[in-house]
């Protein structure tokens, strides 16, 4: 048994990269616990010995040398247990370091199972965990479907290692631009952000370090081939390419292509933009449910506020002194604050007006509720 034994160490040693002599000091002190446990109070002392060459095991107990058959039978049940555990933790070890460096970047697997909700793919050497929250609303898989997804996070775990991917991550789309466009690998072409509704719609600012490369036109390629790999990687999602630039009004009426913006004016904090447009217009900025101005929104990092002319009138029109309770003192108060607009109010929380002096909770309610009431009657 002790050669085989020894011939099993050194094959598995190789194979999986086990440290030789860790597993047999591991043998040895697990082999030296189970003669203690079988031993009870009689053993003071046990100590455990295998020769690294011939792989003979010598028993001490009590500074005698035990020959028992029946230890002979628990050291070969303990060095199995002790190799395949650390056989086990190689392993995981192997795949944690193998995968650990590969978060943030994609992974390409193959579908291999269900498991409440969430898609199993075979990576390989391991699987990776597709949860139900990281899928796109608009995708199914079967099984033995190819599955390319970002990497979000590689945790350790007592099971081994997880590895939890994406495929509505915004950094999804990042990855795949830098797979598919050589300027955006090379650092010549920059994203410099990406909002994304996973399954419908994305949209990605641009820009270029060299004044003679397209950064748009870069992105697209040739009678559009490189956008629509990534649209068919996607699976149909749509995906807007925005120049970005510095200045913030051209690039918030970039972003809300493919309407066409007439006005863009920037709060004093650069926060908020209030964006006006004709009344043909209108759909198209603020889009199906509100996911143009939404995503728009998202990109530029601002809050967008769209209106066409007339409402712009209308809303003009409306003053915080038609509010309940407004009168000269607080009006300078909300005045001095930025807070002198209607549509200012109606978005404030409570605890953001009351912060304002001699304003208390039920003031700024009513404030709120009558901003909002006025805003809902234009």
């Amino acid at each position: 048994m002790n050669p085989e034994l020894l011939t099993v160490l050194d094959h598995l040693t190789r194979e999986k990269g086990i440290d030789r002599e860790v597993v047999i000091e591991a043998v040895e002190a697990a082999l030296a616990n189970a003669v203690r446990k079988s031993l009870g109070s009689v053993a003071e002392e046990v100590t455990v010995k295998m020769d690294r060459q011939t792989g003979e095991i010598r028993i001490l107990v009590n500074g005698k040398e035990v020959s028992d058959a029946r230890f002979g039978r628990i050291a070969a049940q303990t060095a199995k247990q002790v190799i395949f555990h650390k056989i086990r933790e190689a392993e995981r070890s192997v795949i944690y370091s193998e995968f650990s460096p590969r978060a943030g970047s994609l992974i390409s697997g193959t579908m291999h199972r269900f498991d409440r909700g969430a898609v199993i793919v075979d990576l390989g050497k391991t699987e990776g965990i597709l949860p139900k929250r990281e899928q796109s609303p608009k995708e199914s898989f079967r099984p033995g479907d190819r599955i390319r997804a970002y990497c979000l996070e590689v945790n350790k775990t007592a099971k081994g290692p997880q590895i939890v991917l994406s495929r509505s991550h915004p950094n999804l789309v990042l990855e795949l631009f830098k797979l598919e466009i050589p300027e955006i690998a090379q650092g010549i072409v920059e994203i410099k952000s990406i909002s994304r509704e996973a399954g419908d719609r994305s949209k990605v600012a641009v820009t270029s370090k060299d004044e003679k490369v397209d950064c748009v036109g870069a992105c697209v390629g040739m009678r559009g081939t490189r956008v629509k790999d990534i649209v068919r990687e996607l699976h149909g999602e749509k995906i807007d390419i925005i120049r970005w630039g510095p200045k913030l009004e051209e690039f918030v009426g970039a972003a809300l292509a493919p309407a066409k913006v007439s006005e863009i004016h920037v709060s004093a904090d650069k926060g908020r933009v209030k964006v006006i447009v004709e009344d043909d217009q209108l759909s198209l900025a603020i889009g199906k449910r509100g996911q143009n101005v939404r995503l728009a929104s998202k990109l530029t990092g601002v809050e967008i506020d769209v209106r066409t002319q007339a409402q712009a009138v209308q809303l003009a029109k409306l003053s915080v002194t038609k509010l309940p309770g407004v009168g000269p003192k607080l009006l300078e108060v909300l005045r001095a604050k930025g807070y002198d607009s209607v549509e200012i109010l109606a978005r404030l929380s409570i605890e953001e007006l009351t912060k304002l002096k001699g304003v208390g909770e039920k003031t700024s309610q009513k404030l709120i509720e009558g901003a909002k009431k006025l805003l809902a009657e234009v």
